[in-house]
């Protein structure tokens, strides 16, 4: 069976006739071509497919688009802003947090989520943030670092990125 959602996703205003089975993820990959969010592990388990929903990461293989009725959605995609790259996405660069980058998405979703409402977090309230996201590249020193020094530059330069 087959249900009209409307939300928003990036922004912008979505309306689209879903599968009620359809996950959030797959609607995302498949249907608007935003393929930033990764298929890990389709259970949920390892963080690949974080978005924000409303503000909070979800794993969007567990979430059903259908469940975004009226709700906003942000992507990977839609973390930079005007073309310029969010300080996360900078910092991970910076700061070599990224190695073959496929948790790299989930990774600044679930930081983004943190740093909107937390913007000066010790290291252990980033490492409950990113608890989440499983990285089997880096070891989470380079990500913590990366995360840390995103804060300290939006500290310094007085900035708000919600």
């Amino acid at each position: 069976m087959k249900k009209l959602v409307n939300l928003t996703i990036n922004g912008d205003s979505i309306e689209a006739v879903v599968k009620e089975n359809l996950t959030l993820l797959d609607f995302l990959r498949d249907q608007l071509l935003l393929t930033g969010s990764k298929k890990g592990c389709e259970e949920g388990e390892c963080g690949a497919c974080t978005v924000l929903l409303d503000g909070k990461p979800v794993n969007s293989c567990c979430t059903l688009a259908i469940e975004c009725e009226g709700h906003e959605v942000v992507t990977i995609e839609g973390v930079a802003q005007n073309g310029q790259l969010h300080p996360l996405q900078k910092q991970f660069i910076e700061k070599w947090a990224l190695q073959c980058g496929y948790c790299t998405p989930g990774m600044i979703m679930s930081a983004k989520a943190l740093l909107d409402v937390n913007p000066n977090p010790t290291e252990l309230e980033i490492r409950e943030a990113i608890e989440g996201n499983l990285c089997r590249c880096t070891g989470y020193a380079k990500i913590v670092e990366a995360i840390q020094a995103t804060a300290a530059e939006m500290k310094k330069e007085g900035l708000i990125y919600a």
